[in-house]
């Protein structure tokens, strides 16, 4: 696999299905390496960023995602509740930064917003800007002006996955398509917000698709800033908990995990490499190796919208074990529209 050399502030857009699978395929060792030196040419290698996610609107989703358990069309016991009034999201996310973390995301479990629903969102977003933390949310699909709006208040990044690669993304998803969901990261890019956009390996998805998942976001006109990096939590009611269940695809393979992040992190050397849902059942070891191969931030506390996570001391013992330590220093924010 050669191609000319590209400068350290242009990151390749050009990337081809053949040179990411190629890359997927190199000794497990070789790849952890490439992946760990591209990783310190743009990112300090000992720092970890900690991240908090709260849902700020819980269930009763329209959408059918095969994986998730807050869609009306799933059957996994997740009550609808409204949105979150705006005093209790600031005080959560005050406790969050009094813990450690440094960045703020806020998940609505909605198709897409209401303009009812956007003079108390972009409070929010003024409130825990203010705060000093980075802001990131997730409502669903958005119009061009709502991207504006948020922007206007000053949200720094805005995340709407991709899921999976685009000839798996019909089986796991119906009501909206990949277009969709490509549309709404134009409308962020748009505006001048960093976009943060990855998706969900564990799937029963094969290792084409994993390359077609990074492939897809490898070549958009600029990554987006922030890639997380989800591992399947099955939940029982949901269609792919209960069709995985039991079986061997229930859980993705450690190293074939860690080699999806490591190849994340080559094709997009750039961006955030965020270790999401899935964390809890990995071992430190496991997360070790995710951190050798690029990744450079976790979501603590002890829940991810209505999955469980590892909780903030086993995280802290984990770090200090590993010698990581927290970012403080919040990266560049948004830059302005073109």
């Amino acid at each position: 696999m050669s191609h000319a050399p590209v400068p350290a502030n242009e990151p390749r857009t050009d990337w081809t299905r053949a040179e990411i699978a190629a890359l997927f395929d190199l000794p497990f060792t070789e790849l952890l390496f490439r992946a760990a030196e591209t990783h310190r040419a743009h990112h300090a290698p000992d720092q970890v960023q900690l991240c908090t996610l709260l849902s700020i609107k819980t269930g009763g989703c329209q959408e059918d995602c095969g994986y998730c358990a807050q869609s009306v069309h799933a059957d996994a016991g997740v009550k609808a509740t409204k949105l979150m009034d705006v005093r209790e999201v600031l005080q959560s996310a005050a406790r969050a930064k009094d813990a450690g973390s440094q960045r703020f995301c806020m998940g609505a479990a909605w198709r897409n917003p209401k303009q009812r629903d956007m003079p108390a969102i972009v409070e929010i977003v003024k409130g825990v800007s203010a705060m000093g933390m980075e802001t990131c949310m997730t409502l669903g699909m958005l119009t061009p002006g709502q991207a504006t709006q948020l922007a206007d208040a000053g949200l720094d990044y805005y995340n709407h996955n991709i899921d999976t690669s685009p000839e798996r993304y019909g089986d796991v998803i119906t009501t909206r398509t990949l277009g969709d969901r490509l549309d709404t990261l134009g409308h962020v890019r748009g505006a001048g917000i960093n976009v943060c956009s990855g998706g969900i390996v564990g799937m029963g998805e094969t290792r084409a698709d994993r390359v077609g998942f990074i492939h897809t976001l490898a070549t958009l006109p600029r990554h987006p800033e922030s890639v997380p990096v989800n591992a399947l939590v099955p939940v029982k009611g949901t269609v792919l908990g209960d069709l995985l269940e039991g079986t061997p695809l229930a859980k993705i393979d450690d190293i074939e995990f860690v080699r999806t992040v490591a190849v994340a992190r080559l094709t997009m050397p750039m961006s955030m490499v965020r270790l999401s849902a899935g964390r809890e059942s990995m071992s430190e070891a496991v997360q070790a190796l995710c951190f050798m191969a690029g990744a450079n931030s976790i979501f603590t506390g002890d829940k991810l919208l209505t999955a469980p996570n590892a909780g903030d001391d086993a995280d802290s013992a984990m770090l200090a074990r590993l010698g990581l330590t927290p970012m403080t220093a919040i990266e560049p924010m948004r830059e302005a529209a073109e």
